[in-house]
């Protein structure tokens, strides 16, 4: 199945932040999403795609970018889309949230977004699919060149445990603390065509791969194939899925200047001649295992020999390898941010420390209105920031 790759200009990123519409109440879930997309539609069109967009469940905005060469300026961009929705959510007693899920509300509650394709979704994949009651950060980054998706996509898989861990915010699970840092990417991995991308060698590996899931029905286009980081041919880019949805404006721009001096560094290297890391598909697999288990404080396999690193330490390294490419590419302050990140906790972490604070245990329960009081206002404080 031939599939043209549309190439973009180098190292350029979108992003696409989902958010959590929460009563300021009762604190659960609400399903005010297609009210906030009609009210700012006419505000924000689309230039080829909507700047805010519907999900799966109408308790969700998504915001999107424009296609940006820096950070700030995406970020710049989330911004205003943010503080737009919030006051449209504002309007009618809501608030939102970034996280990868809810404390405590349940699918059961929630109402699917009307759509053919989600519609289709939902059919196929029954109580798992109505379980995905889970928010998202993707980052798309351009590749110049289709010969180099596959090898950028390998190298980049062998930094996911980095940027997951970072991103990890979904501790706590229907009213449970779970006792993973990122219970969602568990629970997203049980859909049949999510998870880890095959192990490709090559372009033809992806376009035979895509070829066989439509001829068998298991998908009825190439964005159903909904990998952790998969090709997105028709922006010419790689689109990095599986982080947690963020809480603040400052983690997003973290996990974005992350994932751009990565891309960029990597192609520096392919223009070097340099072969770029592969792991092995197992090593893989375990690293994302064990970020989605202990967030910050895994340890990782960081070379094809079995090498293993605390994170939080070869993350560090990592951010002043990354250095000289975060000057080129204007990201030096929200690059620095992972650090301070490191220094903080991740939103799991500090989702944990609210939960404990307010008598919560392990396996026990308590006023888990309490966590969302803390993302409400970290979002909320993150814009004005």
């Amino acid at each position: 199945m031939p599939i043209t790759f549309a190439a973009s200009p180098r190292s350029t990123l979108g992003i696409e932040w989902e958010l959590a519409i929460v009563d300021r109440g009762t604190r659960e879930l609400v399903q005010f999403g297609p009210e906030i997309l009609a009210e700012l539609g006419d505000r924000f069109p689309g230039d080829g795609f909507p700047h805010l967009a519907s999900e799966l469940l109408q308790n969700t905005v998504e915001l999107v970018t424009s296609p940006q060469r820096r950070v700030a300026e995406a970020t710049a961009e989330l911004r205003e889309l943010a503080a737009a929705a919030q006051a449209a959510a504002a309007t009618r007693g809501a608030s939102l949230i970034g996280s990868g899920s809810h404390p405590f509300s349940r699918w059961e509650d929630q109402r699917v977004t009307p759509s053919e394709r989600y519609d289709r979704f939902v059919e196929r994949t029954r109580w798992w699919g109505r379980n995905m009651l889970i928010w998202g950060v993707h980052v798309h980054v351009g590749v110049d060149r289709r010969e180099r998706v596959v090898p950028l996509l390998h190298a980049l898989l062998a930094h996911l445990p980095h940027l997951l861990a970072l991103s990890a915010s979904s501790p706590l699970w229907a009213g449970e603390a779970t006792g993973y840092a990122s219970n969602r990417t568990l629970m997203f991995q049980q859909l049949p065509t999510a998870g880890l991308p095959w192990d490709f060698d090559d372009w033809d590996d992806v376009e035979r791969v895509i070829g066989d899931l439509a001829a068998t029905g298991i998908i009825a286009e190439p964005t159903e194939a909904r990998w952790d980081i998969r090709p997105a041919p028709r922006w010419g880019t790689l689109e990095m899925r599986f982080c947690d949805g963020a809480s603040t404006l400052a983690e997003i721009g973290a996990l974005a200047a992350l994932t751009q001096c990565l891309a960029e560094h990597f192609q520096e290297l392919l223009d070097a001649g340099r072969e770029l890391p592969r792991l092995q598909a197992w090593f893989v697999r375990e690293n994302k295992w064990r970020a989605a288990r202990y967030g910050l404080d895994a340890r990782v396999i960081v070379d094809r020999d079995g090498r293993q690193e605390p994170l939080r330490e070869h993350l560090a390294s990592l951010v002043e390898t990354l250095a000289p490419v975060a000057a080129k590419l204007g990201c030096e302050a929200e690059l620095a941010e992972v650090l301070r990140i490191l220094q903080r906790g991740a939103s799991a972490e500090r989702q944990l420390a609210a939960y404990a604070a307010h008598g919560g245990t392990a396996g026990g329960s308590a006023p888990l209105t309490a966590v969302v009081d803390a993302l409400a206002e970290e979002f909320a404080a993150g814009l004005s920031g």
